[in-house]
């Protein structure tokens, strides 16, 4: 199929896409080197194909998703990069689409931003039989990332995210909504998370926090703008990156992100669920994104003893485990940790919904209020006794991807 990758109503470039995979085949031309993606290169006016295959196919839903392969068997696919196509690529975390040689399709016409979009491929996703007749692709579920069950829902107009958790516990969305009240109490700019119940599991809901107008860059695509050298740091590769890229100056926004993922102690901060934001149509960057997906923490995926014990509870996406990473952080002094008083209260609270009990042990929850407490008071020592130091390679985490949400051993 030839179309042409589009930005909002910019064209960037002639492409031919294969029919019975979706990737790209060839690159004809290139319209505005200047809009094609974050961290693809462009050298003498050619497109690196390779990385703009990349970049396409990390659109596409994860072949290990849970419940995809039912649903591509629902739908008599092979393969999820189909599902980009059949929606032109469209997304609701950035502007880039697809424009098919030949259709007359306007950007103000078909983005999901100021436009309704069919409920038919979440319900498939959920695990809900296809509709007979008149199944519509046109869905940003088509191009939603990440390992969890998820989609996306119109409600009262507004955009929200709907995702499930994982093992039997179902925990991710109550630790979203924690880490959500603990960025509240420390004034941290993040997205708002909370619960809602269905056939009785737990979903966490956030509303898009990318409009029409913006769009969210990943930080795994804003390390691919330069090449990374032995002696640097996987940390100061990506502030390095973001200087040259002329945002604006990132580590007060990265302490915060570290400070929150060690109290929670989040194990799956990997590259694509942090970045920066900047403006679609100018190109312009606003600043660090407010902080997302924090649910793969508080030993989601642990047992009870290696809850208490924290045995096994790995760190990204800079350093290998927390103890190292928080010593990245700059500065302390922005916590006020009476704020934090009764921080473990709160976290029996965000479990007390009866529902919650069937999923959720009394056992469980109490160990990670106690985890909660441990790493506050462990925190506000490390602020006390806080000096700079310098940055190193030692403890660097070396491969940053998503977790699988296979169950500990």
């Amino acid at each position: 199929m030839k179309c042409t990758l589009m930005h909002r109503r910019i064209e960037v470039a002639k492409l031919e896409l294969d029919d019975e995979t979706g990737i790209i085949r060839k690159i004809e031309a290139v319209m505005s080197a200047e809009h094609v993606p974050v961290g693809v290169p462009v050298k003498n006016g050619i497109i690196d194909r390779g990385e703009l295959n990349k970049w396409w196919t990390d659109r596409s839903i994860p072949a290990s998703r849970s419940g995809v392969r039912e649903a591509l068997e629902t739908l008599n696919l092979n393969d999820t990069k189909i599902l980009l196509v059949r929606c032109f690529g469209l997304s609701l975390s950035d502007q880039y689409w697809i424009c098919p040689e030949g259709a007359e399709l306007i950007w103000e016409k078909i983005n999901f931003f100021d436009n309704s979009f069919s409920d038919d491929m979440g319900d498939v996703l959920f695990g809900k039989p296809k509709k007979n007749e008149d199944f519509d692709f046109s869905s940003p579920d088509n191009t939603s990332d990440g390992y969890l069950k998820k989609r996306w829902k119109i409600i009262n107009g507004k955009r929200y995210l709907i995702k499930g958790g994982s093992n039997l516990e179902r925990q991710q969305p109550f630790n979203e909504v924690i880490a959500s009240k603990i960025m509240d109490r420390l004034n941290i700019n993040h997205v708002s998370y909370n619960i809602i119940w269905e056939d009785g599991e737990p979903y966490s809901v956030c509303e898009d926090f990318v409009t029409r107008d913006t769009e969210l860059v990943s930080a795994w695509r804003i390390m691919q703008t330069q090449k990374k050298d032995n002696s640097t740091s996987v940390y100061q590769h990506f502030v390095n990156c973001c200087k040259s890229l002329g945002a604006a100056d990132v580590v007060p926004a990265l302490d915060r992100m570290l400070v929150l993922d060690y109290l929670i102690s989040n194990e799956d901060r990997h590259l694509n669920n942090f970045g920066l934001v900047r403006n679609a149509e100018t190109l312009e960057w606003i600043g660090f994104a407010p902080i997302y997906d924090s649910g793969s923490s508080l030993g989601y995926n642990s047992l009870l003893s290696q809850i208490y014990t924290e045995k096994n509870i790995a760190s990204k996406p800079f350093k290998r485990r927390h103890d190292e990473q928080i010593k990245l952080v700059t500065s302390f002094d922005w916590i006020d940790f009476s704020k934090l008083y009764d921080a473990g209260d709160m976290v029996r609270e965000v479990f007390s919904d009866p529902r919650a009990k069937e999923l959720i042990s009394e056992n469980r929850k109490e160990a990670i209020a106690q985890m909660v407490e441990r790493h506050i008071e462990s925190l506000q020592t490390i602020a006390e006794s806080h000096a700079p130091q310098e940055d190193s390679t030692e403890d660097d985490v070396e491969e940053n991807i998503a977790e699988d949400y296979l169950p500990k051993m």
